[in-house]
């Protein structure tokens, strides 16, 4: 039987890198609530913040299988992008792209404010973010990605080898282009920041992941391990896992990719690597490596595609060295102080899982990668539509994930494409 919450095996890198917390209770009893949401990641705390706001006088109940920060929100690369992912820019509808960046700009100040408002500090700054290319397929993305920005009218900036080498300390890339648009940020400390400045009248379970969910007299019954709850609402906010609940089980895949993060390095490597000491790299490929330096000068890089399952830890780790040295021969000698993996909710054209799925049971799942700023924001507009106001318009935006075939054909057709996309993307990986 398919799990339904994510397992690692390898422990979350920026997790890692913080002082441990003391988690919330785990769930030992049986109890009732208003309103039940799965997952305590950046779309089920935004969720949860926003119908709190809407009806403070519900009892809400967020549930998690792991800790907070150990979770997906706390594997990924920290990018909080203010407008639309590469992959996903349009520049023949640019009245769309236009209205999600406006959309999605108002949920990163969301993000900002529930910061400040607590008074919590974490290294979350707005410096940019790169697009690179290193081979033809890259660079072609990079034009359209360029011809969307023209169009929309967003700053941007165009660096040659030379000028990217100056910057980054690399001469792997051909071209590159710098948009403003977007925040870096440890991710762990960010969702446990996030965590902390809920209201007081939201209750947080963890290590209690969800393995069975049914219909009920009072509504919908969440079993755990240890306890169940019976609630009048429930929200599925745990991505690719709903499907193993019995939600989008033919429009939703767990994608797996990995990352390796450095110790600080020393002074001499740093001096070798470029004039930016704070910059994030995301590829024009999809398929390509993701590369982050850190404030206190680590390097990262993220690569690497499994389909439903946590690869080789050995495998891995070998795989992301190649792909740093790749970049940076300097660091020939340096090891990751971690790597870890996470699993990414894939749809097959990049639209959501969102809405009313049935009476009383709710779903976002579906973030395709882009789960920060996105997530955030279509948890918030379904509590919205949860408490009957009409957001159609704002989430007609990002689109209704489509049908993909069942087992085996599904992993079939992900080796092929994943073989086709590695080859063409090459050079970016």
């Amino acid at each position: 039987m398919a799990k339904t919450y994510p397992d690692y095996a390898l422990k979350s890198g920026w997790n890692a890198l913080l002082p441990a917390r003391p988690p919330h209770d785990s769930l030992r009893e049986r109890l009732a609530a208003d309103v039940v949401i799965i997952g305590a990641g950046y779309t089920g705390l935004a969720c949860a913040r926003r119908w709190h706001e809407l009806d403070p006088n519900a009892r809400i109940v967020i549930i998690d299988a792991s800790e907070i920060g150990e979770g997906n929100p706390g594997r990924n690369s920290g990018f909080l992008l203010e407008i639309a992912l590469a992959e996903d820019a349009d520049p023949s509808n640019t009245a769309r792209m236009e209205a999600c960046n406006q959309l999605t700009r108002q949920a990163m100040q969301s993000i900002v404010h529930d910061l400040e408002a607590s008074g919590q500090s974490i290294d979350l700054q707005r410096v940019g973010t790169y697009r690179t290319a290193a081979g033809s397929s890259g660079l072609r993305s990079l034009r359209n990605y360029q011809a969307f920005l023209e169009t929309a009218g967003l700053p941007y900036r165009t660096l040659d080898r030379r000028q990217l080498q100056e910057e980054l300390g690399t001469g792997f890339y051909q071209a590159g282009l710098y948009s403003p648009d977007c925040y870096l940020a440890q991710p762990a400390a960010l969702i446990r920041a996030l965590a902390k400045c809920l209201p007081e009248a939201i209750t947080v379970y963890e290590n209690t992941p969800a393995v069975g969910i049914e219909s009920s007299a009072q509504g919908w019954r969440i079993s755990t391990p240890h306890g169940n709850i019976d609630c009048q609402q429930l929200v599925l906010a745990n991505n690719s896992f709903a499907r193993n609940l019995g939600v989008a089980r033919s429009r939703l895949a767990a994608v797996f990719t990995y990352a390796g993060i450095t110790d600080p390095l020393p002074q001499q490597l740093l001096a070798s690597l470029g004039s930016n000491q704070n910059w994030g790299v995301l590829p024009t490929h999809r398929l390509g490596s993701t590369l982050r330096r850190t404030a206190d000068g680590r390097l990262l890089v993220r690569s690497l595609h499994d389909y439903e399952q946590e690869g080789d830890a050995n495998k891995i780790e070998r795989l992301l060295r190649d792909r740093l040295t790749r970049r940076f021969p300097q660091l020939q000698d340096v090891g990751f102080s971690h790597i870890w993996g996470g699993a990414v909710g894939f749809t097959y054209n990049g639209g959501m899982v969102w809405g009313e799925i049935e009476p009383g049971l709710f779903a976002s799942c579906g973030c395709n990668g882009g789960g920060t700023v996105k997530g955030t924001l279509l948890g918030s507009l379904l509590a919205e539509q949860a408490n009957g106001n009409d957001v159609s318009s704002d989430s007609a935006l990002f689109g209704s994930a489509s049908w993909m075939p069942p087992e085996p054909f599904r992993w079939t057709g992900f080796q092929m494409s994943s073989v086709w996309q590695s080859w063409r993307g090459r050079h970016e990986l």
